[in-house]
């Protein structure tokens, strides 16, 4: 491939109609796959696999050494799914030996300034607004919502169509399907209008309220409230994803603002 003014290592596997705009810098061990483009003052580094029409907007360093003092040069990749867009100035850092790569999935918008670290791994349809941070070893489910300048802290998870308000700092587990806001982070509410967006029922909405009015409105401790949702809410993929997630959390759940348990 000869693209004027831009460097493609003679490693590097471009798929034959991608666009690649001028100093830009594709290193060895690189897949670029049909229909992307590129920006100008891209730095794409090695072990980066990006999929089919992804955008990656000028001064984007993707696939660059994780920021972490116990990298020892391993060979980790970074993963960017389909039709991915990546706004200008965004850094993903590939994996390390805890999972070995960094993944972000497909139809996912990263935008302006956003940070993702080692060993993350994003789902799909995800939109992560301007400035917002993700530490290292974070899991971030389907069609999730940053708003802009939200920090994640390590190790934390985010459940599938969640919603973080902007300036939130994330030090606990988001469970799916609620809005996150305040200092410290807590429950604001199930995320609605996402969710009706997506083609959620007002039945099925009304039913995964349900369940959070029994975790964070009735002052049950985490325990109490999980085995009242068992006992007393029918068994639905919703209950179950819920419910699954609260028994899985490692750092713990974020709290309601209603209670102190």
């Amino acid at each position: 491939m000869n693209q004027p003014l831009a460097y493609v290592h003679p490693g590097a596997k471009i798929a034959k109609n991608v666009v690649i705009e001028p100093f830009t810098t594709i290193h060895n061990n690189v897949v670029i796959g049909e229909g992307s483009w590129i920006g100008s003052n891209v730095t794409i580094m090695e072990g980066a696999r990006i999929g089919k029409n992804c955008s990656i907007f000028p001064g984007a360093v993707i696939s660059a050494i994780p920021q972490d003092k116990k990298f020892d040069d391993e060979d980790t990749i970074t993963v960017i799914g389909d039709n991915t867009t990546i706004r200008e100035c965004v850094t993903i850092n590939r994996g390390t030996t805890d999972r070995m790569k960094t993944v972000i999935g497909k139809n996912c918008w990263i935008m302006a300034y956003c940070h993702i670290a080692h060993d993350c791994i994003v789902g799909d349809n995800c939109i992560f607004s301007n400035n917002s941070t993700l530490a290292g070893h974070i899991n971030v489910g389907d069609h999730v919502v940053l708003a802009g300048m939200a920090a994640i802290q390590q190790f934390c998870s985010i459940g599938r169509h969640a919603f973080v308000t902007g300036g939130s700092l994330v030090r606990k587990d988001v469970p799916p399907f609620v809005k996150a806001g305040r200092e410290p982070l807590s429950y604001v509410g199930i995320n609605s209008i996402g969710l009706r967006r997506r083609g959620f029922t007002t039945e099925k909405i009304r039913e995964i309220q349900d369940i959070f009015r029994i975790l964070y409105q009735r002052n049950y401790n985490n325990t109490q409230a999980v085995a009242i949702i068992e006992a007393e809410m029918q068994a639905t993929a919703e209950r179950d994803e819920i419910l699954e997630f609260i028994k899985n959390s490692q750092r713990g759940i974020m709290k309601g603002y209603f209670s102190s348990n």
